[in-house]
């Protein structure tokens, strides 16, 4: 992760996860990251809806000129950018990952604008919609006027380490001289 917002916002969010993959939703308190609350958002995970805000901070409504509660979060990005960022909220909502990715945009000028969005998923509660959080800001100065559509560069998964594996104890057999063949046993 290149922007401090989105390397603080996953930092916290790790830490209230503890051990399990996601945190509740309930468990994100705002008031933990005042700081950053105006780049971040928190999306319904609706694909048939293009996954809409349900909040969205202030700096980044400012940011793209405009309130973003009830609009779509593909809608803000390019036909052919549009697939893979679906794909990638697929990947947060379905799978309980978490994910960094890169953005670009132009503003009315010509200037580019180079932007990181950050994925986080919420756990899965009975009788609640589902949901995750995110982050979305401007690497380096901000450009003037109004951005156009968003096109992602790259992305990837923020896992966790796998899971150590148990030891295992190995059988060896010399099957034909010169030829072992080794069993691992759980």
């Amino acid at each position: 992760m290149k922007h401090p917002s989105s390397r603080a916002f996953f930092a916290y969010w790790d830490r209230q996860r503890g051990a399990a993959p996601t945190p509740q939703r309930s468990e994100i308190e705002p008031g933990a990251v005042r700081e950053l609350l105006g780049d971040i958002f928190v999306l319904s995970c609706d694909s048939s809806a293009g996954y809409p805000f349900r909040v969205a901070g202030t700096r980044l409504c400012a940011l793209l000129g405009r309130d973003l509660k009830g609009e779509s979060l593909t809608g803000l990005f390019a036909a052919d950018s549009r697939q893979e960022c679906e794909d990638i909220l697929g990947v947060v909502a379905e799978e309980a990952l978490p994910l960094v990715a890169g953005a670009t945009t132009a503003s009315g000028d010509g200037s580019i604008a180079h932007l990181e969005l950050l994925l986080l998923p919420f756990a899965a509660r009975a009788h609640t919609p589902l949901s995750m959080t995110g982050l979305l800001a401007p690497l380096g100065a901000r450009i003037a006027g109004e951005f156009g559509e968003l096109r992602l560069t790259a992305w990837r998964t923020l896992g966790r380490p796998s899971r150590r594996l148990r030891p295992r104890v190995l059988r060896k057999w010399e099957v034909a001289r010169g030829l072992m063949v080794y069993e691992g046993l759980r």
